[in-house]
């Protein structure tokens, strides 16, 4: 999987590789095509029962290898698994085989390879998609490798574990005129510096101490290269983050206002569109007892976070409509950043993987 990533989207070898693992598992369907190139193989049981659905993901990421001492280094100028989700699929591959051999005794479990986690956009396709119809878990979960933390350490967060983000993309329209005559046009640049301005500053003056949130200037641009021409457009893109929902919604809907003020403000037009939104993953009470139980008996470490993280994950789409959880593996306190060119999935994360997916499978299943 290391050798061969793809980018969001564009998952068709990747898709092609799992697919052909998956058949040698023999599960008793396997629903391929599922929100791009998404699939989804389905391990029933010989009685009814709940369904339990796992995810992975399929995607890499647009960062070139820079690693010389791996075996398997990327094949693909430009792209690399910089995020782990090879070591995931990994997981889940290995889950595959021990279903293989150890069926369920009632209920099901569906392994889902799911597309475009990375744009945030995957998750609600594979949902939207008519073919989910043939899945419809009663629990969902997921796991994520999370370097800065020991490495096979469980890390898990009753409510909120990831937060909500999106991002906003503010296209500003004026008119250009020559650079000596700046009267006779429309510059967008007062308008763009203010709104680099207020933007940053959201966080600050609209949500109060209790409700973080997070506003974050990516890109800002305002004509082009001309000295001799006055701008007549600009954009700004702003990266929202908020650890509740309400507070997300909040955010884009004051900084859409802030943005429609200040066009109006300057006489310009403007378009806004949202990009890249992920809703905030929140975990069920009930399946983090499980793996805390899990922890316990098998004397593995367990971190209790007090506050979600500041990252997204698409997985929120399924929490929010399903009894889910998203925990962390560490993968070492020394680790290489997730999307840091240094980073590659450590191994011996594989087989904890399994082992902590199998245990809440049986118990969700058992009950």
């Amino acid at each position: 999987m290391h050798s061969m990533p793809d980018l969001s989207g564009q998952e068709k070898d990747t898709s092609k590789t799992i697919l052909s693992f998956l058949e040698s598992c023999n599960p008793d369907k396997i629903i391929t095509g599922i929100g791009g190139y998404g699939i989804a193989a389905v391990f029933d049981g010989s009685h009814k029962g709940p369904r339990v659905m796992i995810r992975c993901e399929l995607d890499a990421l647009p960062i070139p290898e820079t690693l010389t001492d791996i075996s398997y280094p990327s094949k693909i100028a430009g792209i690399s698994h910089k995020c782990g989700h090879d070591g995931h699929m990994a997981i889940v591959a290995g889950l595959a085989k021990r279903l293989h051999t150890h069926r369920p005794e009632k209920g099901s479990v569906v392994l889902l390879f799911q597309p475009a986690e990375e744009t945030g956009e995957g998750a609600e396709k594979v949902l939207s998609d008519s073919k989910f119809d043939q899945i419809q878990p009663d629990y969902v979960l997921a796991l994520h490798n999370l370097p800065g933390f020991p490495l096979g350490q469980i890390i898990i967060r009753d409510g909120v574990f990831a937060s909500a983000s999106s991002g906003l993309k503010i296209h500003l329209q004026g008119k250009t005129s020559h650079a000596a005559e700046p009267e006779s046009g429309n510059s967008p640049a007062l308008a763009v510096a203010q709104l680099i301005q207020v933007l940053s500053s959201m966080p600050q003056f609209h949500t109060s101490l209790h409700k973080p949130a997070q506003a974050t200037v990516i890109h800002a641009k305002v004509g082009e290269v001309a000295f001799g021409t006055s701008p007549g457009e600009g954009d700004v893109m702003v990266t929202l983050r908020a650890h509740s929902q309400d507070v997300m919604e909040y955010l884009i809907e004051k900084a859409t206002s802030i943005a429609k003020d200040t066009a109006n403000m300057y006489g310009l037009k403007i378009t806004i569109n949202s990009t890249e939104l992920f809703p905030s993953t929140t975990n069920d009470s009930d399946i983090v007892t499980v793996i805390e139980k899990y922890a316990q008996k098998e004397g593995i470490n367990l971190y209790h976070r007090n506050t979600p993280f500041a990252w997204s994950e698409d997985f929120g789409n399924f929490t929010s409509k399903y009894k889910g959880v998203l925990f962390g593996l560490g993968a070492g306190e020394n680790h290489p950043a997730l999307h840091n060119p240094e980073y590659d999935f450590p191994d011996d994360l594989i087989q904890p993987g399994i082992n902590v997916f199998s245990e809440i499978i049986i118990q969700l299943l058992e009950q």
